[in-house]
């Protein structure tokens, strides 16, 4: 019996162990296939020494943030192409009008027209119908009010790590004051009965709806990070409990189950 069973043991074996090799041979192609379609993702990006000082909250917070003033930066170049009167008031050409609103939105120091003021305050601005209605750039007045809002909304800081956080109420208002906004570029008009700024286009080619449709974007991120940063809070007791609890009766609960 003996000479009968060694033979298909060491033959169980060798095949048990071809298996394996398959197996594990196809593991890794898989592996390598996703490792592949990872690098050659648009959004990919390499890691950065920076990203150790960040949780996961803080990084999704900082990509939400980067793709909003992406967004608002598409916004700002389609109104120009809409309101080319507005570029004209104190730059050459669109794109530097666009380079001169965000490097004032950067370095923090506000746009000459709109007299230190930020945030809802230079949004506001922008849609100032008067007497005497405003005198600048009605874009760039909407850009650095929407991209400072942001940045409060972010803790106010252009890039979180572990000490900061998202504020939850101001990221809801900001999302809200978006929606406004978008309001106000479709309705709000001048002394002569004209739209102050042209957002929507209407041509034979169809309609443009860019700005619509960006706007929107920003204010799904928006709510998306007021409701991730009211769970946090909410969370952090319940994890603390769950913690407490699973460490103090863990043991008996396991016990029990047995």
């Amino acid at each position: 019996m003996r000479d009968s069973l060694f033979p298909r043991a060491r033959e169980h074996r060798s095949s048990t162990l071809r298996r394996t090799r398959i197996a594990v041979m196809a593991a890794l192609a898989l592996g390598l296939v996703g490792c592949a379609a990872n690098r050659s993702t648009e959004r990919a990006e390499n890691y950065d020494g920076r990203e150790w000082r960040q949780s996961g909250a803080n990084r999704i917070a900082n990509l939400a943030l980067r793709d909003n003033l992406q967004s608002i930066r598409r916004v700002q170049l389609s109104l120009y192409r809409r309101n080319p009167r507005e570029w004209r008031k104190w730059a050459a050409s669109p794109e530097d009008a666009t380079e001169r609103t965000w490097n004032a939105v950067m370095q923090g120091t506000p746009l000459a027209a709109l007299r230190g003021t930020s945030g809802i305050d230079a949004v506001r601005l922008a849609f100032d119908a008067g007497p005497p209605p405003y005198a600048g750039d009605r874009v760039a007045a909407l850009v650095y009010g929407w991209a400072t809002m942001l940045k409060q909304a972010n803790g106010d800081t252009w890039e979180q790590t572990m000490i900061d956080g998202v504020n939850a109420e101001n990221s809801y208002r900001a999302a809200r004051n978006m929606e406004i906004s978008l309001w106000l570029i479709g309705s709000r008009t001048g002394p002569d009965g004209q739209p102050l700024l042209l957002a929507t286009e209407v041509s034979e080619r169809g309609r443009n709806l860019l700005v619509d449709r960006e706007l929107s974007k920003v204010v799904a991120r928006l709510d998306l990070l007021a409701a991730q940063a009211d769970e946090k809070y909410r969370r952090a007791a319940l994890d603390f409990a769950q913690g407490w609890l699973m460490g103090s009766l863990g043991p008996f609960l396991s016990m029990a189950k047995q």
